[in-house]
């Protein structure tokens, strides 16, 4: 008789598919635990801010004040913090209302603990005049377009709307030079063909022109200036549109032009 051997099945092999893995035992414990120190940490920090928190009661405010009005700064300060405390106000939209109040260039705002605001407040320094009625600082900014009490001493721009940067720096950088001569600018205009002038107090007027600038103003305070210097009242203008020289407009009855 021929035997058959039957193969041995084996009996703990798991068929692919036949039920799920073993099963991961997770730490419950250490994870609960940790859970418990977030919230009571959590918690620890609610309370302290809750206790921070307390409402603002004084604003401290500093600097130097001609046209600015502490009082309108501390009602546009409270108005900006409104059912804030002092551990949710937000500084920088109050010191973005802080500088819109007229006359203001730039203001800082900090907490004084436990419940006070801090506010310096720097004040607009004009320079010159735009035209009739407007205040322009030394940025060559218009921060006052509608000023009711315009300085008397300050000179006035007369240009273009858009200009008011470029006159203002060419008028910083002529105004002290006229000085040391003994003159002062008293208007600076910009046409619109982009020549300028300069009238000085003694009432001359110097025609630069559109080209050379620099070096036009520079040869009136080589040579020009001295003849100016001596009979102002006699000249109307200088006239410095002229390669190498410069010539000089008598007012009536005082002489006839000359060539320098």
């Amino acid at each position: 008789m021929i035997f058959r051997r039957n193969k041995a099945r084996p009996r703990n092999r798991r068929r692919e598919g036949s039920g799920p893995l073993l099963g991961i035992r997770l730490p419950w414990r250490r994870i609960a635990s940790a859970c418990g120190v977030l919230l009571l940490v959590g918690g620890a920090l609610f309370l302290l801010r809750l206790s921070l928190d307390q409402p603002v009661e004084r604003v401290a405010i500093s600097g130097r004040f001609q046209r600015v009005q502490a009082l309108d700064v501390e009602q546009v300060v409270r108005g900006a913090v409104g059912s804030d405390g002092m551990a949710t106000v937000d500084l920088s939209r109050i010191q973005a209302a802080v500088e819109t109040i007229p006359w203001v260039d730039r203001a800082s705002v900090a907490r004084s603990w436990p419940r006070a605001l801090t506010v310096q407040v720097v004040e607009q320094v004009p320079v010159a005049r735009w035209g009739e009625h407007g205040l322009v600082n030394l940025r060559g900014e218009v921060f006052v377009h509608d000023s009711r009490f315009i300085p008397a001493e300050l000179p006035e721009l007369v240009g273009p709307e858009g200009t008011q940067a470029q006159m203002t720096e060419r008028f910083l950088a002529a105004a002290p030079r006229l000085v040391e001569t003994g003159m002062r600018l008293r208007r600076l205009t910009l046409d619109e063909r982009g020549a300028w002038e300069i009238a000085l107090d003694n009432g001359v007027t110097l025609r630069l022109g559109r080209e050379r600038v620099d070096e036009r103003f520079d040869r009136f305070l080589r040579a020009a200036a001295r003849v100016v210097e001596g009979r102002a009242g006699e000249i109307a203008y200088v006239d410095l549109r002229y390669a190498n020289g410069f010539a000089v407009g008598w007012r009536a009855g005082a002489g006839g032009a000359r060539r320098g």
